[in-house]
């Protein structure tokens, strides 16, 4: 289980959407794959299912990942600048 520090400064839905970005930038969830469900979520981080849907939708607004109804959320290609 991955901990999250829930008396710490920075809220839960923060640290988990870091911990997903670092996998996501490292490439260790390359573009197209599907980010864990949050079934797999709440069992990873042992947090609310509230939680993580925040912590996706961090990923969402910051364009690194985006919903395909009925299948799941994907990691989104990135542009990369100066190209």
């Amino acid at each position: 289980m991955t901990s999250i520090d829930r008396d710490g400064p920075v809220p839960p839905y923060r640290q988990v959407a870091a911990v997903l970005r670092k996998r996501i930038e490292s490439g260790d969830i390359p573009p197209g794959r599907r980010i864990p469900s949050l079934v797999e979520l709440e069992q990873e981080f042992g947090v609310a299912r509230d939680t993580l849907r925040k912590a996706v939708q961090v990923l969402k607004d910051d364009g690194l990942v985006e919903t395909v109804t009925g299948m799941g959320v994907f990691v989104v290609e990135q542009d990369d600048a100066g190209d």
